[in-house]
């Protein structure tokens, strides 16, 4: 099969209608129909048939779908379960070849693509010596040269090929490279009361890292998977014992299964555990606090009964902050069963009760609504809103996390003013009584599956992070440490461990370099500082717009509302669109690095799109 395309051909994009994994899709459209080429995305009716193109007449929808729009080139997209995605997508290439589709049997599809998890793409290229492999880690410029297609095709927008993109990664090399990061010691934070105890916290450890100068706090996320739930809670309790020994981890987050944070407490049965740690009972939650000490616990909230569980976390774990997602892990999204309304009733009684007895609380939603392709002002007024909310309801500690590369395409420089502008915005709301701790991460499908690249990346995503607040060493507070198999496989103790000594090592070395002139301080950087301060002016006038339009804005209704006129857009929520139709209706391009909300092709400011939510919400009225 010839794969090299043309301009003259057109392209058909599929995914399987369940995945909500669309970014990559998304991303790869943009990038070639500003190339010049025709592309078409599957509806959701070719995207249901394809999740069983065996079916007869999900094979004729597939095929007239191909036919109608003339298609030449068609990419199948499938980030879910591997052996799933093999099986679904031998299907589809059966079908296509039975029916004479592909140009070698007189047809007209001359290339054939398939973007998925690592271990799939590794069967698919095994089986299909044609097919084109996505693994998720190229870059645009990688993915042009895959398709046949001159890099230089690309518009400039698409690039990010800055002086300071080339010094993040030639210091990542270099780090990784040279392997000194090996010897990389703990970091030794016990000499302040309490540490290790039940009475330890998160607030006592920052103030004692700040106090002595300490390199960050370093949290990490785990969880081994098992089909049998009580084999996984097991094997947890020795993975928390082995990283409470080796000293590198501060708090340890327990990547608990989608069925604890659903049915915690309730009979499973024969239910599908699922991905995670298939935690299931106060006691067991009690164990691996035990085994942990003295490291710091947190674990997932839940997607029901939440200031039921939010009291099991304290009791059992002495949880050491809450997580609440908000307008997510509800009907919306698919990871819960509670609509909109109820899901956010229930995490603003929850936020009470953790104000209440004290503790700190992470707003865990901006990243929540990049994944569903939202703009970058929207990502900032998503946890400003959040934020907020927070200190209304009383809460004095607000971990503010910031997650970089997200989406992964970002630009280096965007990602900096965005994250800028996010802690600008946060910290306006801080007094006496509400301060803002900074937690900084890698984004979640950054990483490569290619573990040496892998490594690379987490040395430069640590040195952007430290440019965030190039001249404040005690910023950011807490590092979340994604380790480098994440883009492949599971993080075991001993990966976690090599993950924090490559973060610890990167953020030493990168301030000795700063130091000495060897790379920019970017602190004053003018192409940062311009998409800074126009992020920060954008959001300002949906937040006043938003305050003055929705009544009682920080309450439930107020959320649910801003939600469903369309002040958040969120253009590929997969869920619950017929409820939500003006949150799905605005489009979204990422263009010289950054996401904004395109009408007509045009950059559409916050003022005209504030003027247009108005409008409709009068005609609406009336």
């Amino acid at each position: 099969m010839n794969n090299v395309i043309t301009l003259h051909d057109t392209i058909g994009l599929i995914k399987p209608y369940f995945d909500a994994h669309v970014l990559g899709v998304s991303a790869i459209k943009e990038l070639l129909s500003e190339c010049g080429f025709t592309v078409i995305v599957a509806n959701d009716e070719v995207s249901k048939a394809v999740e069983d193109p065996q079916n007869l007449n999900n094979s004729l929808i597939i095929r007239n779908w191909i036919r109608k729009n003339t298609i030449q080139a068609l990419g199948f997209s499938y980030r879910l379960d591997v052996d799933d995605a093999v099986l679904v997508f031998q299907k589809l290439m059966y079908q296509l070849e039975s029916n004479r589709m592909l140009v070698k049997d007189g047809g007209k599809l001359k290339s054939i693509w398939f973007a998925g998890l690592p271990e799939a793409c590794n069967k698919i290229k095994y089986l299909y010596k044609n097919v084109i492999i996505f693994y998720g880690d190229e870059s645009f410029s990688d993915s042009l040269k895959m398709l046949g297609v001159d890099p230089s095709k690309a518009p400039q927008k698409f690039k990010d090929e800055s002086t300071y993109k080339q010094t993040l990664d030639d210091f990542g090399k270099e780090v990784i490279d040279k392997g000194d990061y090996l010897s990389t010691l703990p970091v030794d934070r016990s000499g302040y009361r309490n540490f290790g105890t039940t009475h330890d916290g998160l607030i006592d450890r920052i103030r004692y890292t700040r106090e002595k100068k300490l390199l960050p706090v370093i949290r990490a996320h785990a969880g081994p998977y098992h089909e049998n739930r009580h084999e996984s809670v097991k094997q947890f309790i020795e993975w928390s014992r082995l990283l409470a020994h080796s000293g590198y981890l501060d708090v340890l987050s327990i990547g608990t299964s989608q069925l604890t944070q659903a049915k915690f407490g309730e009979r499973w049965d024969d239910l599908p555990n699922g991905g995670g740690v298939g935690v299931n009972s106060p006691e067991e939650y009690e164990r691996i606090y035990e085994a942990a000490k003295p490291m710091l616990v947190r674990t997932y909230s839940g997607t029901k009964n939440l200031r039921k569980q939010a009291e099991i976390h304290e009791k059992s774990l002495h949880i050491a902050w809450h997580a609440l997602s908000l307008w997510w892990f509800s009907k919306i999204d698919g990871r819960g069963e509670l609509p909109l309304l109820d899901n956010l009733t229930e995490h603003f009684e929850t936020i009470t009760y953790i104000a209440k007895i004290g503790k700190p609380y992470e707003a865990n939603v901006a990243h929540h609504f990049a994944f569903r392709s939202s703009d970058d002002v929207s990502y900032i007024v998503s946890v400003f809103l959040a934020a907020k909310a927070a200190k209304k309801l009383g809460i004095k500690h607000f971990i503010l996390q910031i997650m970089l590369n997200d989406p992964k395409h970002t630009s280096a420089i965007n990602d900096l003013a965005k994250a800028r502008a996010t802690l600008h915005m946060v910290r306006s709301l801080e007094d006496s009584n509400f301060r803002v701790f900074l937690q900084t991460r890698v984004g979640l499908s950054y990483l490569s599956h290619d573990i040496d690249k892998a490594k690379k990346q987490l040395a430069s995503v640590t040195a952007l992070m430290d440019d965030i607040e190039p001249f404040n060493s005690q910023s950011p507070d807490i590092i979340h440490v994604v380790s480098f198999s994440e883009g492949n496989d599971l993080a075991t103790p001993e990966i976690i461990d090599e993950s924090i000594k490559i973060t610890l090592f990167s953020l030493n070395t990168y301030r000795e370099y700063r130091k000495k002139g060897w790379v920019d301080t970017m602190a004053e950087n003018p192409d940062v500082d311009t998409r800074m301060l126009h992020l920060i002016n954008e959001a300002k006038i949906v937040i006043k717009t938003i305050e003055t339009t929705i009544k009682d804005t920080y309450t439930p209704q107020g959320f649910y509302d801003i939600f469903k006129l369309g002040f958040l857009p969120v253009p590929q929520l997969l869920y619950c669109k017929e409820e939500f139709p003006d949150a799905v209706k605005w489009n979204t391009k990422l263009r010289h690095g950054g996401v904004d909300i395109y009408l007509d092709d045009k950059k559409i400011s916050a003022k005209d799109r504030m003027n247009f939510i108005m409008n409709n919400k009068e005609q609406q009225g009336k």
